[in-house]
Formats: structure tokens, C-alpha cells, sequence
């Protein structure tokens, strides 16, 4: 059993690695703005080793940033504050929300971004959900099945373009409509901080819990099957660009297409809307 608390780092949190500190930059949903792409590369060039390093949750790190008692410098932070990648410090950890990649693009029986969208404000606007584990993800699938193999502590499948059956832990929930998935996913997490307790052993997962957090139901016949990663080369919406080792280094960043967003893939890629 686990006595501590995740260490997830974030911009507040760094870790502390033998080349310096790591940060780590939530996106909801990868979405990236290209202004914001292109500042970034401008604070690690001033402040860590000049690239943008892809996560495998679809966020990005900067590395190799100087050591301030564990700590950045002030300079630092606000540097990565004018990004517009840290829209809130107190909520920085738990903004785990990843989503089908090309959704509101092509393909999909939905598109999420809007309940992305509204999802990260609930949990950034509730006090209490700043409290949850910097390990916990909720995962978004618009119904192509893209993210139906990824483990989620909340979650949600598209059936169609107005109702989706939710994930809960290991298990499937209710089927609901889209214009209420937003709440529902937050209360879910809502109820899990409450579960959870607040102490050095507390559950970083849903499914460590030891009972059941919401009811438990059949998957709906509706449900895909999974499609597995998004290849690369040209898709439909765009084209998903591979970053090698998920670096995005500053030469690789004059390749891309232009843009005025791109979209950070879970399989170490930039997915670049047409």
C-alpha cells in the first residue's frame, strides 16, 4: 500500500531530474494554440534546454530548467504563465483530460471539445477537485474508438451525436446526453475526492477504491470497437506529424504546417487540422 502522495510535477511542482527541473503543461485535450506553441519555445530556449517534450496523456514538459531550492525562479513561472498554457495554479495538476484526438475535426460520432471545454472549468472552478491525485485522467472518446483501450479514472464513449455511456473506474456507467456530461464527469470526480480521504495512504484511482463509486451497468451494444493509435502521414481533418521519442525540438517545429492550433496526440505526435 501506498503512503504518499502522487508527484506528478507541474510548473508550482517541479521534479527535481539529474539535468535540472521538469515541468509538465496540461492541455485539455491537446489542443495547442500555435501562438502558445511558439512561446513556449521561445521560455525553453531562455530557460530549459530549448525543446518541448510530447507526454503519452497528450501534455508536454519543458526539461532542464534551473534549480531554485526545488522551486523555479519567479522569472520562470511567469515566463510559462504567458504561454497561456497555466490557466490556473491552484488546479495545474488535475487538468488530466484527454480526448480524441481528431474530434470536431473529422470522423467521430461527436464532437467533445466542447465538453472538454466546460469539464475544465468545473474541476478549475471547485476548490475541493484542486485536491485531486495528479494521477487521475479522464478520457474523452468521440465513438471512433480511439481511446476506448486507454485505462481512465472517469470517462466517457460517444453513442451518438447527443448521448454517451460513461467510464467509472474499471467499469462502465450510465448512459447520459452530452449536454450534461461536463457535470456529471466532474461530480463523479467530486464524489471520488470525497471517497477518497486526504491522507498519505489515500487512493490516487477510482479503481482502488473499495466499493463502487456509481452504478454499475452493461456496455452498451452501441459502443465501438477499439480503433487503436492514430496512424501518421496525412488522416482525415489534417495530417498527425510523428515526433520521434515525443521531443519537439525547435527544428522540428519550422516542419509543421501552419496552423492557428494543433493538437498533441497520446502516440507522441501533432496532429495539424487542415
Amino acid at each position: 500500500m501506498r503512503t504518499r502522495a502522487d508527484r506528478c510535477p507541474g510548473v508550482l511542482r517541479p521534479w527535481v531530474a539529474d539535468d535540472g527541473l521538469l515541468v509538465r503543461l496540461r492541455l485539455v485535450g491537446g489542443r495547442l494554440p500555435a501562438a502558445s506553441l511558439a512561446r513556449l519555445l521561445q521560455v525553453s530556449a531562455e530557460f530549459a534546454d530549448g525543446s518541448v517534450y510530447l507526454t503519452k496523456r497528450a501534455n508536454l514538459q519543458l526539461r532542464g530548467l534551473a534549480d531554485h531550492g526545488g522551486e523555479l525562479a519567479p522569472g520562470a513561472v511567469a515566463a510559462l504563465e504567458s504561454t497561456g498554457l497555466l490557466p490556473s495554479r491552484s488546479h495545474e495538476l488535475v487538468r488530466n483530460i484527454l480526448v480524441s484526438p481528431q474530434t470536431g475535426y473529422a470522423g467521430g460520432r461527436a464532437d467533445l471539445r466542447p465538453v472538454a471545454a466546460r469539464l475544465d472549468a468545473l474541476l478549475c472552478g471547485d476548490p475541493r477537485l484542486a485536491g485531486l491525485p495528479g494521477r487521475f485522467l479522464f478520457v474523452l472518446d468521440d465513438g471512433r474508438g480511439d481511446l476506448l483501450d486507454r485505462s481512465a479514472d472517469i470517462g466517457l464513449v460517444a453513442l451518438s451525436s447527443t448521448a454517451a455511456q460513461l467510464r467509472v473506474g474499471e467499469h462502465w456507467g450510465a448512459v447520459i446526453g452530452l449536454e450534461d456530461a461536463a457535470g456529471r464527469l466532474a461530480a463523479v470526480a467530486g464524489a471520488f475526492q470525497t471517497a477518497r480521504g486526504d491522507g498519505p495512504d489515500a487512493p490516487w484511482h477510482i479503481r482502488e477504491l473499495s466499493g463502487p463509486l456509481a452504478a454499475i451497468v452493461s456496455a452498451d451494444v452501441r459502443l465501438p470497437a477499439p480503433s487503436g493509435p492514430l496512424p501518421y502521414g496525412p488522416v482525415p481533418g489534417g495530417t498527425h506529424v510523428p515526433m520521434p521519442d515525443g521531443v519537439l525540438t525547435p527544428d522540428r517545429a519550422r516542419t509543421l504546417p501552419v496552423a492557428a492550433e494543433v493538437v498533441v496526440t497520446p502516440w507522441h505526435g501533432i496532429f495539424v487540422p487542415a
